[in-house]
């Protein structure tokens, strides 16, 4: 190929390099070659003989509604329990931005059979640790405790599900926590009002567009009502998935939840499908500029949309994802050894796939450069990059070293409760079925080079995209107002 560097014509570089890899990567393992030291990332076949994996999880549906996942792993005596709950930031009413990251707040004060604060000195008391996160489609909350709490924490979760009480002074108090941690989050930090910006920019149409913590004009006025009306619509074992990963067996868990969760009512008003507005065909592209005098490295964003993994034609999903570790998956990808190595421009390129999502995702790509260098010049840089992956076929090399890496990223990914937990909850409220997330690693090594060529020529496409520059704020010209 003119114009690219060859994956496995460099060496991976250092070990201080490799974090510059995307959080999907797995743990790479330095060795000495006849080269000299470098990173070496093990084959496909010597991570699974050296990764113990969990057993095969097993389903079952209450009678309510509630699905249950569990994924028996005895390696160790504890369990993470995880409650997933079918509504995100894109399911709020409008003009209520930032509610359902306002509930997960809400969450923690209390019923009137376990007031406030007694779950959180529950789960201290019994060495483990809990948390809670929001993303656009799904809530979630989860314990990581020793086994033999399952029961007890499985108890509070339940009682939560129905019984949360709340008083006007604690949620006031706790709206004026969600408001610094916007400030904190956002409104201090140059990089996330740009990402903000260029999604409202990318979502024309679709709730996707509006940050999950919510817009602060919007988050100022909600109120206990708000919280308690939306807790009330979604909070319910029929919008829920349960996922148990650790020491426990597929024959214990169901009495145990239906004991425990069994005599919740479904709510009959949540619909089987969630239908939001829908994004029209892109028709131009976008830029935004954020100036700030905050900012100390200068970065160019670039979000382009493209299909979840859900509504992916067969074998685009896993197409993009390898497209992905290709582009900016790491130090040895092709952005990174253009811009960085070749060029000497960026000191970091990356891309990533964004592909749990129940409506349009996101596929992105993000440089910093050196000091001096123009963004003009990055975007250029970059645009000559997918040029060429679109106008040449990808190396039989390269492409079987993106699938080994994302394979193994999943593999290693087994080793730990919490990650397996969380793959299989974030995929289960986007769309996706057991099978599929237990296919995906076949799937991905069924992409051939022709599906990643017609993936990067279908999406790619900067009619689809929102081109962002951070900048650092410069001195007013002589014609702006101070």
């Amino acid at each position: 190929m003119k114009n690219r560097l060859s994956v496995t014509g460099k060496a991976a570089g250092t070990a201080a390099e490799a974090s510059e890899s995307t959080t999907r990567t797995a743990p790479a393992v330095e060795r000495t070659t006849e080269n000299g030291t470098g990173l070496y990332l093990p084959d496909e076949a010597s991570v699974s003989a050296g990764t113990v994996k969990s057993d095969r999880p097993a389903s079952f549906t209450l009678q309510n509604g509630l699905q249950v996942v569990v994924i028996p792993d005895h390696r160790t005596p504890v369990v993470t329990q995880m409650i997933w709950y079918k509504v995100g930031s894109a399911d709020e009413p409008p003009g209520k931005s930032g509610l359902a990251h306002f509930l997960e707040h809400l969450m923690f004060k209390g019923t009137s059979k376990h007031p406030a604060d007694e779950f959180r000195k529950a789960v201290l008391r019994a060495g483990g640790y809990q948390n809670a996160f929001t993303g656009f489609d799904f809530t979630s909350y989860f314990q990581h405790v020793p086994r033999e709490h399952l029961g007890k924490m499985m108890e509070f979760e339940a009682d939560r599900m129905t019984g949360l009480i709340l008083n006007d002074e604690d949620v006031l108090s706790e709206r004026d926590v969600v408001l610094e941690e916007f400030n904190m989050r956002v409104a201090n930090q140059p990089g996330a009002r740009l990402a903000e910006q260029m999604m409202a920019a990318l979502y024309l149409n679709h709730p996707y567009g509006h940050p999950i913590i919510g817009w602060r004009q919007e988050i100022e006025k909600l109120t206990r009502e708000d919280a308690l009306t939306f807790y009330k619509r979604f909070y319910a074992p029929n919008n829920a998935i349960l996922i148990v990963a650790g020491d426990v067996t597929t024959k214990e868990m169901p009495s145990l939840v239906k004991e425990t969760f069994g005599g919740i009512p479904a709510q009959p008003s949540i619909p089987l499908q969630r239908l939001r507005p829908q994004e029209p065909t892109p028709a131009a592209q976008r830029r935004v500029t954020l100036a700030d005098s905050r900012v100390e490295q200068p970065a160019l964003h670039r979000y382009y949309l493209v299909p979840p993994a859900r509504t992916a034609a067969a074998g685009e999903g896993p197409a993009l994802e390898v497209l992905e570790q290709l582009m900016g998956g790491g130090v040895n990808s092709y952005l990174h050894l253009s811009l960085v190595v070749e060029k000497q421009l960026a000191v970091t390129a990356k891309a990533s796939y964004q592909s749990a999502a129940l409506d349009p995702s996101r596929f992105e790509i993000f440089a910093i450069p050196k000091p001096g260098v123009h963004l003009s010049l990055i975007e250029h840089s970059i645009d000559e990059v997918i040029a060429d992956i679109a106008r040449n076929p990808v190396s039989t090399e390269d492409l079987q070293r993106a699938k080994t890496r994302l394979i193994a990223q999943v593999t290693y990914a087994q080793d730990s409760q919490e990650m397996l937990a969380h793959r299989y909850g974030r995929g289960l409220t986007t769309g996706l079925c057991i099978e599929d997330i237990e296919r995906w690693p076949d799937d991905i090594r069924a992409v051939g080079a022709q599906q990643v060529h017609e993936a990067v020529r279908k999406w790619l496409d900067k009619k689809r995209a929102v081109t962002g520059y951070l900048i650092k704020e410069s001195t007013p010209q002589h014609w702006e107002k101070p």
